[in-house]
Order: structure tokens, then sequence, then C-alpha cells
């Protein structure tokens, strides 16, 4: 079967969700002092992959707008057409990052928002070290997940039925050194999306470079 045609439980959950994560999210100060970081790190014209690039902002738009060269990876269809629409600056694949051809050394840097929660813990760690190869020596890799120590938890989120898998905050920063990548800066902070069913949850953003440059 086509990979494009199998279903992805992180596809249905972000089809329902469209726009509405968009506007739950706008208001993520620590994203958008992410971003900045990054823009500064980055020189012009670079090649930039956003995994799970959902609708296109604010990570793609703000990078494209800023002269880089993005590559955006969703599992949605919804949200790959969303993003293709909402930032033409960019380029937008509907795929899964676990298949996505990824050589080595073929990008300046990754983004990673938010985008590994529903993977395995050992799909995670494999992900996020095929990422790291990606990017060329020197490169940079900012991430972000939600830092807490659960395996496989039924949930709700925004409403939408999800399974979770996470690692808590020391785990994950351990799993992102095992992989190749230097922690330059973290953040940890708690954010309540904008929506009624939403909760409080702590975010944690990582800002990395690639060990050998």
């Amino acid at each position: 079967m086509p990979e494009e045609d199998r279903e992805v439980p992180a596809a249905v959950v972000f089809d329902a969700l469209g726009l509405e994560y968009e506007r739950a999210f706008a208001g993520s100060e620590a994203h958008r002092a992410s971003l900045r970081r990054l823009l500064d790190g980055l020189e012009p014209g670079s090649r930039v992959l956003d995994v799970g690039s959902g609708t296109g902002r604010p990570t793609a738009r703000t990078l494209a707008d800023a002269g880089h060269r993005v590559l955006g990876v969703d599992v949605s269809p919804v949200m790959t057409e969303l993003a293709a629409k909402q930032v033409p600056g960019a380029e937008f694949r509907r795929a899964d990052i676990r298949a996505f051809p990824l050589p080595d050394d073929s990008f300046d840097a990754v983004c990673v928002y938010f985008s590994l929660l529903q993977m395995t813990r050992a799909e995670q760690r494999a992900v996020v070290a095929r990422l790291a190869r990606a990017v060329r020596p020197g490169g940079l890799v900012a991430l972000a997940t939600v830092p807490l120590d659960l395996e496989d938890v039924q949930g709700l989120f925004m409403g939408q039925p999800v399974r979770v898998t996470s690692f808590a905050a020391a785990d994950f920063t351990a799993l992102v050194a095992g992989a190749g990548l230097s922690v330059l800066a973290e953040e940890s902070v708690l954010f309540t999306p904008d929506h009624p069913d939403a909760v409080a949850e702590p975010h944690l953003f990582l800002h990395c470079r690639r060990d050998g440059g």
C-alpha cells in the first residue's frame, strides 16, 4: 500500500484539528523565541527541514519570510494543504518522517516542534538520530516536546483521542545528546493552548548543534 494511503493515527487527529491547532498555539512566546534563536544562527538562504510542519505557521512562514529554503513534512493531508496555501514560499510534502528519505548532511537546520509525541520511544530515538545525521556537521536542530514520563497513554488533546508517548526532560535531553547533538540552550515553560478543552502542559524547547562542525 502506498505510504500516502496508510492511515496514520497522528494524521487523523490533525486532519480533524486543522486551523484550530494553529489558533490554539498562536500565543506560544517560547516557540517564537526558539525560532528567533534559530534564525540568529542561520546563514542566508539556508536549507531547513520542518518536521510536523502543520499549517505552516509559525515555523515555515517565519523561516521562509527570512529568505530560507524550507521543506515541510507532515502526515496530515489537511495540514499539508493548509500549509501550501498559507506559505507559498516553502515546499510541503505529505509523508511520514519515519519513512521519509533523509540523505546525510542535506540540511543546514531541522525543526521538530511537538511532532514526536505519537511515536513509540524507539521510534523517537531513531527519528532524532536520523534527523541529526541529515543536518550537516555544525548545523542546527530545534526541538520541542512535552517532557512527561509517559508511554502509550490514552488521552484527549483538544477534544481528540490520542495515544501519547514522551520522555521526562532529562531523558529527552540525554536522547538528543546520544544522537550526536550538543544542547546550546533550553527553555522550560508551562503553556495552556487557547482552546476550551485544553489544559496547561509543560513544554521543553532545546536548541542544538550537530557535533563535528
